[in-house]
């Protein structure tokens, strides 16, 4: 693999549409400064709802899963994890703590990578961890039948530590030139890093572990307290299918790198977003916690179940909430959708003038 030129790579990416989200996250990111000035005991409370969701987000699109109580014990570091799953669980949950912690004193090298890859699987005693694979692999699928089919190959084993060199190198001396903006390099940079797809096991989380630390060394930090992983897991169809695209010929140095650009210049915007929203509707100090729960509600553009609710909400019993969506269901301001356990709300449009 020869060492990809970024500089030259962000020029085909200029198009109206990615331009127009820079611009936007570029606004957001002035405003969220003034907002983490003035409101510094609200995004407390966002900070630990969001490392809930991402450690939780971020292992399930892997097929990493464990309970909802269990989950919030292992991200709060109130108990020891039980099983693999709650293993790698906790080992994502102090990766993400060293990155949020730390991000300053973690440039990107490779030697940086390998200590945070071994740091997620400190809990799981597998030799794996903070060691480039030992065998080639394959990034596979399966179709609606069940039948199993390559995707993508990566590359081999032999080579993948110089791939893993050339990236950072390209990335880093991408980084010094001024008309090369971190937003687009960041994600050209994971492309290629799913790509090479470097471990055994945990390209995926490390990609995303990854992401938070180069956003926030440039300067866009908003992971901190809208989980990014989250996003991500919500739309990871899309996610995968922006993958697909961006990968391919790949190997022949032709791959178009704006659908996956794209997709997280989305991702981007969204969370910061959500988390104007949040601060919003969190320092508006004069609100009662059922104004505060219908507020919520009214700024979600789609559904949102309770326990999203009570995520935001931290400070709010479940009695109160469930009183409150009762409340706004029999006014006819919210709409209920029911389904089980994934029973969702929505705002009730309609009677908008």
């Amino acid at each position: 693999m020869k060492k990809p030129n970024y500089v030259e790579g962000i020029h085909a990416l200029l198009q109206p549409d990615i331009v127009s989200m820079l611009t936007k996250i570029h606004e957001y990111k002035g405003q969220q400064k003034l907002y983490i000035e003035a409101e510094s005991d609200t995004l407390t409370q966002l900070l630990e709802i969001a490392k809930i969701q991402s450690t939780e987000a971020s292992n399930k699109i892997e097929g990493i899963y464990t309970s909802d109580d269990r989950i919030k014990k292992i991200v709060l570091d109130k108990t020891n994890p039980r099983n693999r799953s709650e293993q790698e669980i906790a080992g994502y949950r102090d990766v993400l703590a060293t990155i949020h912690e730390n991000y300053d004193y973690i440039p990107l090298r490779p030697g940086m990578i390998l200590q945070l890859h071994r740091d997620l699987y400190k809990y799981s005693g597998s030799s794996i961890g903070g060691s480039y694979k030992n065998a080639d692999n394959v990034i596979a699928e399966e179709d609606a039948q069940g039948n199993r089919f390559v995707r993508f190959q990566p590359v081999p084993a032999w080579e993948t530590p110089d791939a893993i060199e050339f990236i950072c190198a390209a990335y880093n001396e991408a980084l010094q030139n001024p008309d090369a903006d971190p937003l687009l390099l960041i994600p050209m940079f994971i492309l290629d890093f799913l790509c090479i797809h470097p471990f055994n096991d945990g390209n995926g989380r490390m990609s995303r572990l990854l992401t938070l630390l180069l956003l926030y060394r440039s300067g866009y930090i908003v992971g901190k307290y809208i989980s990014i992983e989250k996003i991500i897991e919500q739309s990871k169809d899309t996610y995968y299918e922006a993958l697909q695209y961006s990968s391919e010929n790949w190997h022949e140095g032709r791959n178009d790198y704006a659908p996956f650009v794209q997709y997280m210049l989305g991702v981007l915007v969204s969370a910061h977003r959500e988390f104007a929203s949040r601060v919003e509707v969190l320092s508006a100090k004069n609100l009662s916690k059922p104004e505060r729960i219908r507020e919520i509600i009214k700024g979600t553009l789609g559904r949102i179940t309770k326990s999203e609710i009570m995520e935001q909400c931290p400070d709010i019993s479940q009695v109160t909430v469930q009183r409150t969506l009762a409340d706004l269901q029999s006014k006819g301001e919210i709409i209920k959708i029911s389904g089980g356990r994934y029973t969702s709300y929505t705002w009730n449009r309609e009677n908008e003038a």
